[in-house]
């Protein structure tokens, strides 16, 4: 099964929560506070390899979470961090927020690795909280939580060169003729459903040429497989547009020439704007030669006449495209910026009044003081209303009409509102 877009669904681990524990012995007393800390929880990463060339891993298993970070334990033990994910993804591939469409990142190489999302950070236990006017903390900090993101996977294939025209032109006969690869051939349309690859050598050089599956008039616009395919030629350096020479389909060559090009100029004009090498195939068909003077006259691309079916053409053809590569640029990844998933603020919150009279705050900040306090003890509570207070929250709320009684929120707590 070939599978070139995929959506999942990531998140990094969440850090392990700091631990309250106080150091007991025989014979020892006061022994004072001895919670570790959580550990951090671990990253999700994606890496490109080769020995993938599709999505169709993902397409049933589309939830991928790293491992948390272990709980701090007694006697000063942080816990362990967790351990990192990496997704192994086929070079090529193109990873979107699927929220924003913005690119996090071109798996354009092998090895290529990108940290997506970095894991919480772990809890401080007691221990952390001791000082000369709080000797015994009976609280530690709760370990960051994660949130999960959606990203869209997309592959482009990577090749040197793309083999393009309408349905059974010739385009897999011409690959299984130039390099090693065996494509399914037949003669009916949309033989090819998914792009293959073969490795050409010219010259003691190689080089990749991709059989992209045919397009037909309206593919820019989402009509039969082109569509799906056309991204597959949006890395190629050269393409070479193979025409049915002979009309064996009962279409005008020119007419297909033209056709082709209008298809790629209204996906993409970037795509019609590459290098072509014209390939008139099925010449061993041929009854009218003035055909091969025409295409000479239209273009100034460079024209090879090839007749795959017998084996003819193939080695100018070859010749042709490591002549034409030598002109070009190699291949390079996208050029981008990169979108990032970045935390809330420490520092920000904002607050919103509901429609039965209450106020609820969030963000950053509310978050991080939440990870801090445990309500039901007294020095950790002083602690809360004491950064309630410094940060202006009271006055906030204030401005926004809250009246003594009214109820206030802070994540799953309900406090009642006192000037």
């Amino acid at each position: 099964m070939f599978v070139d877009k995929a959506k999942i669904y990531i998140k990094s681990g969440d850090g392990g929560n700091g631990c309250t524990s106080f150091y007991t012995e025989k014979y020892v007393s006061n022994g004072g506070p001895d919670g570790g800390n959580g550990g951090r929880g671990g990253a999700l990463v994606f890496r490109a390899v080769k020995n993938k060339s599709t999505l169709a891993d993902f397409k049933f298993s589309q939830h991928f979470r790293a491992e948390n970070g272990e709980n701090g334990k007694s006697r000063f033990s942080s816990g362990k961090k967790g351990k990192d994910l990496v997704i192994d993804v086929p070079v090529g591939t193109i990873i979107r927020d699927f929220e924003t469409g913005g690119i996090i990142a071109d798996m354009f190489s092998e090895g290529d690795k990108v940290t997506v999302l970095e894991g919480g950070n772990g809890g401080k236990g007691n221990a952390f909280f001791k000082s000369s006017r709080r000797q015994a903390p009976h609280f530690s900090q709760a370990g960051e939580k994660t949130q999960e993101h959606s990203v869209l996977l997309e592959l482009k294939t990577i090749a040197d060169v793309g083999l393009i025209g309408y349905p059974n032109v010739g385009k897999s006969t011409i690959l299984s003729v130039i390099s090693a690869a065996k494509p399914k051939i037949a003669a009916y349309h949309f033989t090819t459903l998914s792009p293959n690859l073969g490795m050409v050598t010219a010259y003691d050089e190689s080089f990749v040429v991709a059989d992209i599956p045919g397009l037909i008039d309206g593919a820019s616009a989402g009509a039969g497989l082109g569509h799906d395919f056309l991204r597959h030629i949006e890395r190629t350096r050269l393409l070479v547009h193979v025409i049915d020479a002979s009309g064996s389909e009962g279409r005008n060559p020119i007419d297909d020439y033209y056709a082709i090009n209008n298809e790629l100029t209204a996906y993409n004009k970037a795509l019609a704007e590459k290098p072509q090498i014209i390939v008139l195939n099925k010449t061993d068909l041929l009854t009218d030669f003035e055909i091969i003077t025409k295409f000479k006259e239209l273009t100034d691309y460079p024209v090879v006449l090839m007749s795959a079916a017998t084996y003819s053409g193939g080695e100018e053809l070859i010749k042709t495209m490591y002549h034409e590569l030598k002109k070009l640029k190699p291949s390079e990844p996208l050029e981008f910026e990169p979108f990032v998933y970045e935390k809330p603020s420490r520092n920000d919150y904002e607050i919103v009044r509901l429609d039965d009279g209450s106020f609820e705050l969030f963000g950053g900040f509310i978050d991080e003081l939440a990870r801090n306090v445990v309500l039901d003890n007294y020095d950790s509570l002083q602690y809360f209303q004491k950064q309630i207070k410094e940060k202006g929250i009271n006055k906030a709320l204030a401005k926004l009409g809250a009246k003594d009684g009214d109820t206030v929120r802070i994540m799953d707590i309900e406090f009642e509102y006192f000037e």
